[in-house]
């Protein structure tokens, strides 16, 4: 048995009255404020799926994977040498139950040359697209280099990628403002490699078998250098071919 007290039928006629006033006041807005209040809340979605991929935990997004078939954190569908891999700093990372195919885009090298995810097959590639604009791209930078410094060489490379418009002066000066020695500086000013990649935020992380395939991606920053992104990138070198 529910009791209605007189203070709550007080209440109720009091939230009564408001929603009545809500009311008038829809019917009263003109159709400029209408177009204002809608604009405005457009730009407000976008703050929030922008600051969605800029956490560090990704959550959102490894979940939103694993919807769809693939190895999130805790998902079932991962399969391979990477299956059960991605815990502790590397959750987030979404595991493909099989390698994809990468589109073939080009992006100039340091030396202004023309260079192309072909130039690395042989590697195991992580691949990176960041921008000097991005904070979270600053974050994880350090760690990307560090994970280059630890396992970069004859079987495995970080190429970072940086998408900026304005020339090379300014990713030159984010590197080194962000101590990142070990990395070679890679661009891409037309933004066609993260539009290619089906990129969703930024810093996007793929990471590349040795025959160029897309074996797993992660959506903003990571610890790179960390013990489980080091037992991660070794277990994709030490896999077989076509496995």
């Amino acid at each position: 048995m529910v009791l209605v007290t007189d203070r709550a039928l007080s209440k109720a006629k009091v939230s009564e009255e408001d929603v009545n006033r809500s009311e008038k006041r829809d019917r009263d807005a003109s159709p400029a404020t209408i177009v204002i209040i809608a604009l405005l809340a457009a730009i407000a979605g976008f703050g929030t799926v922008y600051w969605s991929f800029a956490p560090s935990d990704n959550g959102p997004i490894a979940l939103s994977s694993a919807k769809k078939g693939e190895g999130a954190a805790g998902g079932g569908a991962a399969r391979g040498p990477l299956a059960g891999l991605n815990t502790g700093a590397m959750a987030p990372f979404v595991i493909r139950s099989k390698p994809e195919a990468v589109p073939e885009v080009n992006f100039a090298g340091d030396d202004g040359t023309t260079k192309s995810l072909s130039d690395w097959r042989g590697k195991v590639v992580l691949l990176n697209i960041w921008a000097t604009w991005c904070v979270p791209c600053r974050e994880e930078m350090p760690a990307l280099d560090q994970l280059q410094a630890d396992l970069g060489g004859k079987d495995f490379d970080v190429v970072a990628v940086n998408i900026d418009r304005g020339g090379g002066d300014k990713p030159k000066k984010f590197l080194a403002e962000t101590g990142a020695t070990h990395l070679s500086l890679y661009t891409d000013p037309s933004g066609k490699l993260f539009a290619a990649l089906r990129a969703v935020g930024m810093p996007t992380t793929l990471l590349l078998d040795r025959e160029g395939r897309e074996i797993g991606r992660l959506v903003g920053p990571a610890k790179w250098d960390s013990p489980e992104a080091l037992a991660l990138i070794k277990a994709a070198i030490a896999a077989p071919a076509n496995a």
